[in-house]
């Protein structure tokens, strides 16, 4: 006899999570509670409810979490100018940890004895889940159904809806798209299908956010974002939430070709993994920090900044977003962007975001007075570059001697 009375289901409301519906209340004898969130994935969440209803589900959570996963995830990790190994943007992995919060709160408010989840036992995100809600909740237990069962095949899964009469619309789920795909308003993703050969090229018609940068129009769109603390506050002078920001952004950059991406990374479960991924708000975001940031950051900060990045990306990518390590960063990155204050105006143009100008009335460290190629007015003496290059290559100096 299980001593698991209720469980707490990340829902989509799709075949894989009505199948884990049925299978937890059959395996366990459990009353199950659904949470399906409203990430900015683009996809009408509501039918969710009705679906849980039909399956006899009582408590059936439905929430709009698109300003809290921009605000509290989303900005913070654009503060570090965060890319994991050189390319990916960590949509995927940055909504993980807001999924993990609420399954675990929600498990609180219920009463409920453990968490589940439909993430496959091959990829980064049972890790994700997992990892978050043991930091939050050290004793919950969690089921990943994939790690159970021996439904490993899409057929199988089918059968199994049919047989216990699960509401699956059987002649949609069968024309389902042939990759394996993740959305919220940072981005989505392409796995499977046709990408697991590395040396295919995906087909045009996959993309669903971006048109081909040979399809982008002829004529360049410029935009002017407002910064304040690192964070983007308004948008070509109009004041915006972080959510408006990545539906702003996500538009106008998808109308412009930006933000495609082809990558083989290195999944934290060992193996590589081919996706494509579309990140055009991201994209944006992540060039015009850098830019505004270059006009207002010391350098040895903006080079701190750099070296620590690669690790606080790994720590995100891995799925450590709630450990003590990741808010230590965190504390330093969003310390430094005190006076990352300004506005940086972009061309965007087939694919490409150029920055075309930075502007920061209160901390700009450009000193032109200093900078300009004109006369100075005596503002740098150019003689102290002597004193400064000779004392830099002293020791060089040193080991070319002992070397003759």
């Amino acid at each position: 006899m299980s001593d698991i009375k209720k469980v707490v289901l990340a829902y989509s409301g799709g075949l894989d999570t009505s199948v884990i519906l049925k299978w937890l209340e059959d395996t366990y004898n459990c009353e199950v509670v659904t949470f399906t969130a409203d990430i900015g994935q683009g996809e009408e969440v509501e039918p969710a409810r009705e679906k849980a209803r039909a399956m006899g589900v009582k408590e059936i959570y439905i929430e709009d979490l698109r300003e809290e996963f921009a605000r509290d995830y989303v900005f913070p990790m654009f503060r570090a100018n965060t890319i994991y190994e050189g390319e990916y943007l960590l949509g995927t992995s940055i909504a993980r940890p807001l999924i993990a919060k609420r399954l675990v709160e929600i498990a609180n408010e219920t009463g409920a004895d453990a968490i589940a989840h439909g993430a496959t036992g091959k990829g980064n995100d049972q890790v994700r889940f997992e990892l978050g809600a043991y930091a939050l909740k050290p004793d919950v237990k969690v089921i990943a159904p994939w790690r159970e069962w021996d439904l490993l095949s899409r057929e199988k899964l089918m059968a199994y809806a049919k047989q216990h009469d699960i509401p699956v619309d059987f002649a949609k789920a069968g024309k389902k798209s042939p990759y394996s795909m993740d959305a919220n308003s940072l981005h989505i993703s392409y796995e499977g299908g046709i990408l697991e050969d590395p040396w295919a090229e995906p087909e045009e018609d996959m993309w669903r956010w971006t048109v081909s940068p040979e399809q982008a129009p002829d004529t360049p769109t410029y935009i002017e974002l407002t910064y304040e603390k690192g964070d983007v506050v308004a948008i070509d002078g109009q004041a915006v939430t972080p959510g408006q920001v990545m539906e702003q952004l996500n538009r106008v950059g998808g109308e412009n070709g930006i933000g495609r991406a082809d990558i083989v990374e290195n999944r934290y479960v060992g193996m590589k993994s081919r996706g494509a991924y579309e990140t055009p708000g991201g994209t944006i975001l992540l060039k015009a920090h850098r830019a505004i940031e270059s006009l207002t950051l010391d350098r040895e900060v903006a080079h701190l900044k750099d070296e620590l990045m690669p690790r606080y990306a790994e720590l995100i990518y891995n799925g450590y977003w709630w450990s003590p390590e990741r808010q230590m960063l965190q504390e330093m990155i969003d310390a430094s962007q005190q006076t990352v204050n300004g506005r940086v105006r972009l061309k965007l143009y087939k694919g490409n975001v150029i920055v075309v100008g930075r502007q920061s009335a209160s901390d700009s460290l450009f000193d032109e007075s200093i900078a300009t190629f004109e006369d100075d007015a005596g503002a740098y003496d150019q003689k102290d570059a002597e004193g400064f290059i000779k004392l830099n290559a002293l020791r060089l100096r040193i080991a070319a001697r002992r070397r003759r």
